[in-house]
Order: C-alpha cells, then sequence, then structure tokens
C-alpha cells in the first residue's frame, strides 16, 4: 500500500482546519506537518500548539518532521500535542539511538529524515529502531522547490537495506513530489509519498491533486 501524506508547508495557513479536512475527505492517510525553527533551515512554521489545533480536526495520524537543531526538548511538546509520528534529521541529532528511543517511550512513531547531501549510511546503523525513513528529495526549507532526480538512487539504496535485512519501515519521499515523478519513486522503493505544493496548489483543487497522484501509480496506489 503507498500512503499519500499532503504537507500542510504549502497549505492555507488561514484555514489550516479546512484544508486538513478537505484532504481527509479527498483520502489523504496522513497529514504531514513541516516543523521549521528558523536555524536549522532558514524558515519558522509551527509549534505544538498548531499540532493541538491539527488533532482535533482529524482521525487521520499527524506526521511531524522535526526540522530543528535541538529536537529532543521539544518531543514531549508535540507528543502531547497529538502528533502520531515523529521524524527527526540525522543531522541534527547527537544521540540517535536516544532520541528515537524517547520517541518510542512517549508512544509516537519514530523516524529519521536525510538532508540530500547525507548518504543512507548515516542511518544503516539505526534502521531496527525506526518506523520511517525520510528521504529529502528537496533541500528542506521551502515549499514548491523542484525535485532532485538524484535522489531516487537514495531510495533505492535504502530499500535494498530493508529487503536484506527483512525490515518492514515506511520509506517516506518528501519534496517536489507530483503526479509525474511519484511512480518513479515508488519504484524504486517508496511506501510514503509527502506532497505539499501539487496537492494545495493544484488548479483543480485537493480531491484532483491526491487522485492524479492515485492514478499515477496504478495498482499500488489501492488503499487497503
Amino acid at each position: 500500500m503507498i500512503r499519500l501524506a499532503p504537507s500542510l508547508l504549502s497549505a492555507d495557513f488561514a484555514r489550516l482546519g479546512e484544508q486538513v479536512a478537505e484532504a481527509e475527505r479527498a483520502g489523504a492517510d496522513w497529514i504531514h506537518v513541516d516543523v521549521m525553527d528558523g536555524r536549522f533551515v532558514p524558515n519558522l512554521t509551527v509549534g505544538p500548539l498548531v499540532v493541538e489545533a491539527l488533532r482535533r480536526c482529524t482521525r487521520l495520524p499527524l506526521d511531524v518532521h522535526l526540522m530543528v537543531e535541538d529536537p529532543d526538548g521539544l518531543l514531549p511538546a508535540f507528543r502531547a500535542a497529538g502528533a502520531d509520528r515523529i521524524s527527526v534529521h540525522v543531522e541534527a541529532c547527537r544521540h540517535l539511538h536516544r532520541t528515537l528511543a524517547r520517541i518510542r517511550e512517549l508512544g509516537a512513531a519514530p523516524g529519521v529524515a536525510l538532508n540530500p547531501h547525507t548518504p543512507p549510511e548515516a542511518v544503516e546503523w539505526v534502521l531496527e529502531e525506526v518506523d520511517t525513513v525520510v528521504v529529502m528529495t528537496v533541500d528542506p526549507g521551502f515549499g514548491g522547490q523542484q525535485f532532485l532526480p538524484s535522489m531516487v538512487r537514495k531510495v533505492e539504496q535504502l530499500a535494498h537495506l530493508r529487503r536484506e535485512r527483512g525490515l518492514d519501515f515506511e520509506l517516506q519521499v518528501d519534496g517536489g513530489i507530483d503526479a509525474g515523478n511519484a511512480a518513479q519513486v515508488v519504484q524504486a522503493g517508496a511506501t510514503v509519498l509527502v506532497a505539499g505544493h501539487f496537492v494545495y496548489r493544484h488548479p483543480d483543487g485537493v480531491a484532483a491533486a491526491l487522485r492524479a497522484l492515485r492514478e499515477s501509480l496504478g495498482p499500488r496506489a489501492a488503499r487497503a
């Protein structure tokens, strides 16, 4: 099953609740929440209070992606706010095993994210500890960027490690995903597609965008 996770980074922040509800009605599987601190990346977005408000708007899993320099201090607040899944960047964690263990202790599904320049070997020794590996297919920090085709090889490498070790972590791609490249990353091994600009800036609306993504994948996108 391929999961679609609309990213709220490209949504209309003046009506986030409506945008989440629209995605849920249109068949989204998760809601992806990009948290940026203005330091790890040059943008500043939302905090736990927004996640708490979103939690009241949807039954879908909230997939919180922490693009922050010091994720450890934020984990309890985001979990308490309603985050179901929390991903941290390998580049930001001094003691990655400890951080991932803490996420699980708090009751959320732990994930690890890699920037485009970071090799898959950087997470090789934590793959047994995670529920999700996030491959950034753009440099993080802004929505609407162009997909980096060179990241397909990284997805393939991580998918190979998953098969080789008999693991079942979700392999998520995040950045520049649209109906033109979705099939390529799924063929490489991706199981979760994060799409923001394509979904929330689609000229025909959210439902049409999600439908186009699923149709581009064919039978692989069938929902359970």
